[in-house]
């Protein structure tokens, strides 16, 4: 359940990139207009790689480390530009999701 939350989230994430004059607007005012288009395509990948992980499990590792250290990079983001915690947590909740399915993962390899 936890593994579809994060695919569809980044799922609808990375579509909104490409398509949200919102999320346009909140690049430029993190100050890296530059790098959306990337970000939405990571974002993507990374839900692609969820769900294609359902039936391959090292993407879903592979993918929900990928995703965790997005959204670490977002939590600093967040931190910079001295938004509040209300504008930090969904970056930092995805950020510990996907490194707490990053660790269940990689324990089932073991």
């Amino acid at each position: 359940m936890l593994l579809w939350l994060s695919a569809v989230s980044f799922l609808l994430y990375g579509i909104g990139c490409f398509t949200s004059p919102y999320m346009k607007e909140e690049f430029v005012r993190y100050g890296i207009p530059q790098l959306r288009k990337l970000i939405g395509v990571l974002q993507l990948l990374g839900s692609l790689g969820i769900i294609v992980g359902f039936r391959l499990e090292y993407l879903q590792t592979l993918s929900t480390l990928g995703i965790s250290l997005l959204m670490l990079f977002g939590v600093i983001t967040r931190i910079v530009i001295k938004d509040g915690l209300k504008k930090t947590l969904p970056a930092l909740f995805y950020c510990l999701l996907n490194g707490y399915l990053c660790f269940k993962l990689t324990l089932s390899f073991l």
